[in-house]
């Protein structure tokens, strides 16, 4: 288990002190994969880098399986990091090393005997799907290619953390889903705890099972990503739930509705369900929906009728249905 307990980071600058993290606390279960997501600035980068403390926090604590690893002299915190692995955004590989080579390097540093670490590098370059390319170079190699190879290298140390910051941004959408894939079925083959670094919630919605939002360095909220895509309490995580959706038609509206989906069936048609059995019609004014596994998580704007009555008829039904939120969206401008 990784506990922080109010964990912050502050940098000293020519232009004054930027407080990167405040008091941010929270816990990552065992072998779960855990997101972490924010727009560009909230301190993503700088929280994982002090889950590691390859950055010293400025206070707090950082408690891993009950040890507090910020109080470990330096001999015993370089033995606790060899248990956590981090792969990033640009893959960090050496150019003038082969595959192979590259993923035994960590196993070189610690002194593993070179027949017993080019065993293990070959039996990782087949777990992430690259055996037959052992004696390539990083150049030789895709951008997917290289980031499983990043893998393999990360996996050589035998971790029981694996942090990835911003690990599939440089990826096409293809790539980052297969590589995504690799990261959940290393989590559940060998029961790797995993922490994504990412400001896409497509990311946390295709693999993590719990997800904290942070924003200027806060820590807004956490829970299951199910509790936070179907009820963000926070107007931090609405905005990363909730963002604009697309744009269907513009129509002059006078009152507007956000329906939350709460993971119900993805297969209902709601609104025109609504039409036919109330004989009500609504504008749907954007919509931002996903299917999960045959289960909707997601918003839809709707802009009611003009009628009171009609209007009325419309919010009784959306909220008599399971599984959706319906609040109303004051001050709208489509």
């Amino acid at each position: 288990m990784i506990e922080l307990k109010q964990l912050s980071k502050s940098f000293h600058t020519g232009e004054g002190v930027v407080h990167a993290l405040k008091d941010v606390s929270f816990t990552v279960d065992d072998s779960a994969i855990f997101g972490i997501v924010g727009m560009s600035g909230a301190g993503k980068s700088t929280l994982v880098r002090c889950i590691n403390l390859l950055e010293r926090p400025t206070s707090g604590q950082v408690i891993i399986d009950g040890q507090d690893i910020t109080a470990l002299p330096p001999k015993e915190l370089l033995a606790r990091r060899r248990s956590i692995s981090m792969i990033f955004q640009q893959f960090n590989l050496l150019m003038q090393r082969t595959c192979l080579s590259n993923i035994c390097f960590p196993m070189e540093i610690a002194g593993v005997n070179q027949a017993e670490a080019k065993k293990r590098a070959l039996e990782l370059l087949d777990t992430v799907g690259l055996p037959d390319k052992a004696q390539a170079y990083p150049a030789q190699l895709s951008g997917g290619q290289k980031q499983r190879i990043a893998i393999a290298r990360a996996l050589a140390s035998n971790p029981k953390v694996l942090l990835c910051d911003e690990a599939t941004s440089a990826l096409d959408p293809n790539t980052t889903r297969s590589i995504l894939r690799l990261i959940q079925d290393i989590n559940r083959r060998l029961g790797i705890t995993v922490i994504v670094i990412t400001h896409e919630m497509a990311v946390v919605e295709e693999i993590c099972s719990h997800v904290a939002i942070l924003e200027h360095g806060q820590l807004m909220e956490t829970g299951t990503v199910e509790e936070v895509f179907s009820n963000p309490k926070t107007e931090a995580g609405r905005r990363l739930v909730y963002p604009e959706g697309v744009q269907i038609d513009q129509f002059p509206v006078h009152r507007v509705v956000r329906v939350a989906f709460n993971g119900g069936s993805s297969y209902e048609p709601l609104v025109a369900s609504l039409a036919i059995d109330c004989g009500v019609k609504v504008n749907i004014l954007g919509a931002d929906t996903r299917n999960i596994d045959g289960r909707a998580f997601g918003s839809m704007l709707l802009g009611l009728p003009e009628e009171p009555q009609d209007a009325a008829k419309a919010v009784s039904y959306l909220k008599a249905q399971k599984d959706v939120t319906v609040e109303e969206v004051q001050d709208y401008h489509g």
